[in-house]
């Protein structure tokens, strides 16, 4: 038997300037390294994964955070300067005519920001936050709502009514993974169809397999579960996937430890639309 979910929402990829493939039937993907942390290696990523999703004729979005404001010690890395970063941000999409995306902490940079990059995070421990959610959906741009650990899928549709009732139809919403004890994550699939009931729906891959709250006060994670979440994800029908990806993550300056390494995303990602061809079929 056949289930078709019934959506509310009418999918705005083609409203997100220089996205290429909108019209592929492929899932999107959000990916890039956690944070930006110069120059070079923000367009050396880029390149690589435009290389492989030009391939796929998968629509692609750079990731990169140009502050990360949300650390467990105060001497971890939060970022090389938000204007410096955010201009990379900006070479990057102009470099290589691809979109962007980036998070953000506070009310004030959700206008700084937006002058820099197409789509605007919420992340996950803000979601609640009114007034950071009205000024990024003030802007105009998309806006990606990260579910919140402790938040369950039913009440996200609040979060997007939040962005709906600013005046912007543009939400999407990604699920991050739940808080399973204290220093671990899992992916409830059955949320997705819930979710996308209210709006589009990521899988956010990556940080679904950190491991939190490690005594050290550096997250860890389980990037070896990567392909298997997903897969689960393509399956379940998600229409976007984040991942967050480095070439070197053992010394990447934020999130290495569940960070995907540059040179496995082709095969992933080769696999995944072969996985998503099928699922169109049925």
């Amino acid at each position: 038997m056949t289930i078709f979910v019934a959506h509310i929402y009418d999918m705005n990829l083609k409203d997100i300037p220089k996205l290429k493939y909108s019209d592929s039937g492929n899932f999107f993907l959000l990916a890039g390294p956690c944070a930006i942390e110069g120059e070079t290696m923000a367009l050396q990523i880029a390149e690589k994964i435009c290389t492989i999703t030009d391939k796929l004729k998968i629509p692609y979005i750079f990731k990169g955070s140009f502050k990360k404001a949300n650390r467990s010690r105060i001497d971890s890395f939060t970022g090389i300067g938000d204007e410096k970063a955010l201009k990379i941000l900006r070479k990057v999409s102009e470099t290589f005519n691809i979109p962007t995306v980036t998070d953000i902490h506070e009310v004030s940079d959700a206008s700084k920001a937006a002058q820099y990059v197409d789509v605007l995070q919420i992340p996950a421990f803000l979601v609640r936050q009114t007034d950071l959610v009205v000024a990024a959906a003030s802007t105009g741009k998309v806006v990606n709502l990260k579910k919140g650990q402790f938040m369950s899928p039913e009440a996200m549709k609040h979060a997007v009514q939040k962005v709906k009732d600013a005046g912007n139809s543009n939400a999407w919403i990604t699920d991050r993974g739940t808080m399973f004890g204290y220093k671990d994550m899992i992916v409830d699939f059955r949320g997705i169809p819930t979710m996308r009931g209210f709006a589009p729906t990521v899988l956010d891959v990556t940080h679904s397999l950190q491991q939190p709250n490690q005594s050290s006060g550096v997250t860890g994670g389980r990037p070896e579960m990567i392909e298997t979440i997903a897969r689960a994800g393509i399956v379940n029908n998600v229409d976007g996937l984040f991942i967050e990806t480095h070439y070197d993550p053992s010394n990447a300056k934020s999130d290495g430890a569940n960070m995907l390494h540059l040179n496995h995303l082709e095969k992933l990602l080769t696999n995944l639309t072969a996985i998503k061809l099928t699922v169109n079929s049925l």
